[in-house]
């Protein structure tokens, strides 16, 4: 006979779930969803479109987090009826259905909870990643193709909009670099602990057979800024070239001098764009990042200059962050939280839930 007894377990659930819709504030999203709704349904919106595409992003973000919450609430609802099904009617089909929601619900409670330990100025943004290969010569060139693959399975799976604005692809494999665009709440916020080196242990599949190759691939976090926002950059401090876009292997995928490279000389930071087939409409996309990536940089510098006059200089993240080994033996491991899994593929496929909650709560840590 079928005995399921889920309810100190569910009782938990409900308790971390009263806490959790008391930082995210149901009726606070509601107010905001009702005010971008009005501002969304006004006939002249759209005569101003980057206005209208802060509304309508804000109202879609704003949408997705209340259903987050009423989703969950309803799933433990109906969790409770399904366990009561099972033992009532001795139905082990619905005894285990009742065991995998119950796994399920905690995962998306673990992600809820995470979510309100980000509470950093720029944390609610979207993010803007790229992607370095570094030492490793062309199995790092495959390693930054492999992780920029893991980003966008990842943002896939959880229905996160992406845009890759430029890719620069290597010779023999891989990518020298990309650089894409996540859109959906608090994406910054999760995403920005994958900053760092990255570091890959495998039998290379480019070198000689039977021995392991070590490459490394750089990748960098910043939130993208509102207009608003951004600081102002003197024509003077920038030089703008512009080339034709490419693919895979030097393959022309447009006839016109639309890709943009702008140098922000004083810092040396560079933008590249060619994911628009206009060459404004990609300058204007790399101005923005460029923007972004200047306006974090300062703050950087102030928060190093206040540790400094506070007598601590000591840099809270270090430079290489995670190892992926495939041989000799599986394991994907973080340095900072020691959280590892030793199924890479899954990894490799996406699976980073496990990785971005213990690194945000080992930074929160480190904060407090």
């Amino acid at each position: 006979m079928i005995e399921l007894d889920f309810s100190d377990r569910i009782a938990a659930l409900r308790s971390t779930f009263a806490d959790i819709s008391a930082v995210v504030g149901p009726e606070r999203l509601e107010a905001e969803i009702a005010d971008l709704e009005k501002q969304a349904s006004d006939p002249e919106l759209w005569n101003d479109t980057e206005n209208a595409q802060k509304v309508t992003s804000a109202l879609s973000h704003r949408k997705s987090e209340l259903e987050k919450i009423t989703t969950t609430a309803q799933r433990l609802d109906d969790l409770e009826v399904l366990v009561e099904l099972a033992n009532e009617g001795d139905d082990q089909e619905s005894a285990d259905e009742a065991t995998a929601e119950l796994a399920s619900i905690q995962k998306m409670m673990d992600t809820l909870e995470v979510q309100t330990l980000l509470d950093g100025e720029y944390d609610p943004r979207p993010a803007v990643i790229t992607i370095r290969s570094g030492a490793g010569g062309v199995d790092a060139a495959d390693f930054a193709e492999m992780l920029l693959r893991m980003y966008l399975r990842y943002a896939e799976q959880h229905g996160f909009k992406t845009t890759v604005m430029d890719t620069s692809y290597a010779e023999e494999a891989g990518i020298k670099s990309a650089t894409f665009e996540v859109d959906a709440p608090y994406a910054f916020g999760t995403l920005s602990v994958e900053a760092g080196t990255h570091r890959l242990v495998r039998m290379s599949p480019f070198g000689a057979a039977g021995k392991r190759q070590t490459s490394f691939a750089a990748v960098e976090v910043i939130p993208l800024m509102e207009e608003t926002e951004s600081i102002d950059i003197p024509e003077n401090d920038i030089r703008v070239d512009v080339f034709r876009s490419s693919g895979p292997g030097g393959q022309s995928v447009n006839t016109t001098d639309s890709a943009v490279r702008i140098t922000h000389l004083p810092t040396g930071t560079v933008v590249s764009m060619q994911n628009e087939k206009s060459q404004i409409q990609n300058r204007a996309a790399a101005m923005r990042v460029l923007q972004s990536r200047l306006l974090l940089l300062k703050r950087e510098e102030e928060n190093a200059k206040k540790k400094e006059l506070a007598g601590n200089i000591t840099a809270s993240w270090g430079d290489q962050i995670r190892s992926y080994v495939l041989a000799p033996y599986q394991m994907v491991k973080d340095l900072r939280s020691e959280y590892e899994v030793n199924n890479p593929s899954n990894v490799f496929d996406g699976d980073l839930d496990g990785f971005l909650s213990a690194g945000i709560r080992w930074r929160k840590r480190k904060e407090d």
